[in-house]
């Protein structure tokens, strides 16, 4: 698991940034509903709003290694800003690898610098995990494309300033196609604002498209080539919630320990009553395999491997262990962990979203008994 020297650079320069500028900015987040955007300008300074943009383009075009490092960092100071920018960067990922030149030429460069801001317009109200069955259509009408339906789960939904939108050409099951979507096009409205358990400083919210019309131009990939293209997406964006994972796990394990330290019960520390220490222990081990996991993906992916499998396991493996660590860590710290007077309630609110979205634990059992039985 060791990292190359300019990796470690990377993890400590974002490790100090999340700690100084991003958790204090998490609690205040979290209540009023409010995305920091001078955090997001700061991500933005450091270049990492780029990292999936080539470099021709202002990008920094990261490895997988390091784009799993900065998303466990990003996600330690806080999931909503790491969650924000791994969807920003699934923007930038499919421009870069789908756009024309003159797309790419139109957008990375400001995408790379954080504004505007990316959204991936998958799911739908009657389509999450399984999006073939999405009904949102595109029809072709001279040299434009109408978009009609509704997409729902959007994560920078209202913030962002560009959507990669999914849709089938003439209503037709086969032809799902992805097409890039500016926010201020006619009949694009941003819908109903979701008030949710967790990732609360994150704006989730529906898109809606009425005789939304966008040049031809904007069709990212061929006709019928969209499924395809986002499945392939998403498998690297899932090592990114893998690595959101692990990191939000660690800022649970963290907490729980410091507190076991301070906190005495019974004459003595909370750390010194076996109970405790073997909670500790578990929850010390379940982060690291789950970083393993997210780490070896990331490496298979980098060297042009099939990694399908792989990130599927990580993003299980590290979803569920994020839930299982920030659960024991409010456990620890008992009656206050109950409390907002304590990051640990968060943590734990926030590590349910990480076993749904970019596809359900469930979703990822199926891929990865795929891999070993098909």
């Amino acid at each position: 698991m060791d990292l190359s020297a300019e990796q470690r650079q990377i993890r400590d320069a974002v490790r100090e940034f999340a700690a100084e500028e991003i958790r204090p900015t998490a609690a205040e987040g979290d209540r009023e509903q409010s995305f920091p955007e001078d955090v997001w300008d700061g991500l933005g300074e450091m270049g990492m709003t780029a990292m999936t943009v080539p470099e021709e383009y202002g990008g920094l075009d990261v490895d997988s290694v390091t784009y799993s490092v900065v998303n466990e960092e990003v996600a330690y100071g806080t999931l909503s800003v790491a969650t924000a920018l791994s969807v920003h960067c699934l923007a930038t990922s499919c421009i870069a690898e789908f756009g024309s030149d003159d797309l790419k030429e139109e957008w990375l460069p400001e995408m790379a610098d954080g504004r505007p801001v990316g959204a991936f317009a998958l799911s739908e109200p009657e389509a999450g995990s399984n999006p073939a069955q999405m009904e949102t259509s595109a029809v072709k009408d001279g040299d434009e494309y109408v978009l009609n339906g509704k997409k729902q789960w959007i994560t920078n939904g209202k913030r962002s300033g560009v959507a990669i939108v999914f849709a089938k050409v003439d209503g037709d099951d086969d032809k799902i196609t992805q097409f890039l979507v500016p926010k201020d096009t006619d009949g694009l409205e941003v819908g109903k604002k979701e008030d949710k358990l967790g990732l609360r400083a994150s704006d989730t919210t529906a898109l809606l498209l009425d005789d939304c019309r966008i040049p031809e131009e904007y069709r990212l990939t061929e006709v019928g080539r969209g499924l395809s293209a986002a499945l392939h997406i998403l498998t690297g964006g899932r090592i990114g919630i893998a690595s959101q994972a692990v990191g939000l796990a660690q800022a649970g394990l963290d907490a729980a320990v410091e507190y076991a330290h301070d906190r005495e019960q019974f004459d003595k520390a909370l750390s010194e009553i076996q109970t405790i220490r073997h909670k500790l222990a578990d929850m010390e081990t379940q982060t690291q395999a789950a970083r393993l996991l997210a780490r070896d993906a990331a490496r298979k992916a980098d060297r042009g491997e099939d990694h399908r499998t792989a990130a599927a396991k990580a993003k299980y493996f590290a979803s569920e262990a994020a839930v299982d660590v920030t659960n024991e860590a409010v456990q620890i710290h008992g009656g206050y962990g109950y409390t907002t007077d304590f990051d640990v309630e968060r943590f734990y609110r926030d590590s349910k979203i990480t076993t749904i979205y970019e596809g359900t634990s469930e979703i990822q059992k199926e891929v990865i008994a795929r891999g070993l039985l098909d």
